[in-house]
């Protein structure tokens, strides 16, 4: 487990390089109040980075557009933290980003509109729902737990906090439902025993 989690820090250090590779990253290209920014530190611990980074890194299908989904996951919208978020919320959530960056109505954002948009001066809105979860559990608890308060010495025994405690118990939560899964794709049909209402007649 902990081997594994070591392997998302070299993951992250990935996205470091993908973010820095990308021409100069002066405070005015990105400014140090807007969401994206906040959005990077806390989810991605990328300080400097500029708007084309940020684009391809939240271009999730490598498409060269966001849709509204993609958008969507950005912010969060999907992660449990927003779960009590009504689905209306959520949309006019993601509304407001492309009534910003959807030039013409398309309803996707290309890297143009994105670009064109930050080049006047748009910024995207913090919109209330926090700093965009959007990471699988792994990515997560790397992020926000184990990076902060774990170091490279770290063995299994010493993961004793609650999130640590909290983390496993929803491993084990996924692994148990994997095992019954299995489980039920093992077991044969026997037509037989199958009432005949529910049979299909060839």
């Amino acid at each position: 487990m902990v081997n594994k989690l070591f392997g998302i820090a070299a993951g992250l250090l990935a996205l470091s390089a993908l973010a820095n590779a990308h021409g100069s990253h002066s405070s005015d290209e990105t400014p140090s109040n807007d969401w994206a920014t906040r959005h990077m530190i806390e989810e991605h611990h990328i300080e400097n980075f500029d708007p084309t980074s940020f684009f391809i890194l939240h271009d999730y299908d490598s498409s060269g557009t966001w849709t509204p989904e993609e958008v969507r996951k950005t912010y969060g919208l999907n992660d449990e933290s927003n779960a009590g978020v009504t689905e209306e919320k959520k949309q006019e959530a993601v509304r407001r980003v492309f009534e910003l960056y959807d030039i013409g109505n398309k309803g996707f954002v290309n890297r143009e509109d994105w670009l064109a948009g930050i080049a006047a001066g748009k910024r995207l809105p913090d919109l209330g729902y926090g700093p965009g979860h959007h990471g699988d559990l792994e990515y997560e608890y790397e992020i926000h737990h184990f990076e902060k308060y774990h170091g490279d010495d770290t063995t299994e025994a010493d993961l004793t906090h609650p999130e640590d405690i909290e983390h496993f118990r929803k491993h084990d939560e996924l692994e148990d439902a994997e095992i019954r899964l299995e489980k039920m794709e093992r077991i044969q049909i026997i037509a037989n025993n199958i009432p005949q209402k529910f049979r299909r007649n060839f």
